[in-house]
């Protein structure tokens, strides 16, 4: 049987794009992958940890909420006050959870940071590169490469603990 694939979807509306609509549509696919996997379920389940290390689903968006921030408006149009962060005590904190955080409140957080992310992407040439305190320097279109890469992981991540969750699974 012959399957189909959803001409809908972000990246196949862009498969002849330019460069910056293929790399934009595929992060904002993996972008809302995360989501989905989140769509349906309680607090509780969300916060549910199912793996040995402390990740949780909704662990997983607050994490790539401080990512976002990091690698698009930190780097490419800091405001004052604005730090890279870079320690594992960061990394750590980034999924870590307080009591009055919700699937409702990080979910908005998270789509507040992607709609900044696109904002100060779009302003940039990809060729643009700016100073990294760990690399040196970086490319927009190396963040964007390594964006799609760490959301994609994190999406698979999430994949594995919404089925873990109820049984839940698939990308769409």
């Amino acid at each position: 049987m012959e399957q189909t694939i959803d001409p809908t979807l972000g990246p196949v509306l862009a498969r002849t794009g330019d460069e910056r609509a293929v790399l934009t549509s595929f992060l904002d696919f993996h972008r809302a992958v995360l989501l989905r996997k989140l769509r349906g379920l309680s607090d509780a389940d969300a916060r549910r940890q199912l793996v040995p290390s402390a990740t949780t689903l909704v662990g997983l968006v607050k994490h790539l909420t401080l990512v976002e921030r990091n690698w698009f408006p930190t780097l490419l149009a800091p405001e004052p006050g604005d730090v890279y962060l870079t320690s594992e005590e960061d990394a750590v904190a980034s999924f870590t959870l307080d009591d009055q955080e919700t699937v409702v409140g990080l979910t908005e957080a998270y789509e507040r940071a992607c709609a900044r992310s696109r904002e100060v992407a779009a302003s940039v040439d990809l060729d643009h590169v700016v100073p990294h305190p760990q690399l040196g320097e970086v490319s927009v279109r190396w963040i964007l490469v390594h964006m799609i890469e760490e959301t994609a992981r994190h999406a698979g991540h999430a994949d594995i603990l919404r089925e873990l969750t109820d049984g839940e699974c698939g990308a769409l």
